[in-house]
């Protein structure tokens, strides 16, 4: 299991973004060297963990939870033969494209340590946007990466490194239930009957996820 590249993306000008003044960081690119990830702060202020890329829309994106964000180099190949075109690394705006390991099968809380020093935790999936869409230019693309069930994982950082690409992944510790990203992913969705599956994870959970668990699982006691 290995980083294949660390990709970051600056702020740009689009018509497909709700983001306040209509600019984006989703169009990330491989880093040329090393690049310093530590926690960003709490979402709302805090924007990515990585250094040098930018989160333009703070409302949905960035913060301590949803720092990093890490996509298979395997699903991008999947994608690239139901799209037929190339894919480059960072085409999905992640930050980390990875090779040998199963991202959106990751269970939540697993941690990474990737290179020497830095640590990452599982918190949650990806949900695809309007600018995301829009960036990959594809029809009904929110529905189809929707179905496809492959989301890639949100992370946060418990230690704080440099890394760069070529960096060995190692999971250092995987929790004992079996709620993985994909899992998550589904409950969060088309499945929403799932939320209560996730609540074994909930102590590393996205805090926005448990609180749709939660609610719905109270929802349900009362009978609404």
């Amino acid at each position: 299991m290995k980083l294949l590249t660390v990709n970051t993306g600056r702020a740009a000008a689009v018509d497909h973004t709700a983001a306040a003044g209509g600019v984006t960081g989703i169009d990330k690119h491989p880093a040329d060297g090393p690049v310093r990830v530590t926690d960003p702060g709490p979402k709302g202020t805090g924007g990515s963990g990585l250094a040098g890329d930018a989160v333009c829309d703070l409302r949905h994106h960035g913060g301590s939870d949803q720092a990093v964000y890490a996509f298979a180099r395997e699903d991008l190949d999947s994608w690239e033969n139901e799209l037929g075109r190339p894919l480059a690394n960072g085409a999905f705006g992640e930050n980390l494209t990875t090779a040998g390991l199963d991202v959106s099968g990751a269970r939540i809380g697993e941690r990474w340590r990737v290179g020497p020093d830095l640590v990452l935790e599982v918190t949650s999936s990806r949900i695809p946007c309007r600018t995301f869409a829009g960036h990959l230019g594809e029809s009904r693309w929110v529905k189809r990466f929707t179905a496809a069930a492959a989301p890639g994982a949100y992370l946060r950082v418990i230690e704080p490194g440099e890394i760069r690409a070529g960096d060995p992944v190692e999971i250092v510790h995987r929790p004992d239930h079996d709620v993985t990203v994909q899992t998550e992913f589904l409950a969060s969705t088309t499945r929403r009957e799932l939320l209560p599956r996730l609540l074994p994870a909930r102590d590393a959970l996205h805090p926005e996820v448990l609180r749709s668990a939660l609610k719905y699982v109270k929802s349900e006691a009362a009978g609404e």
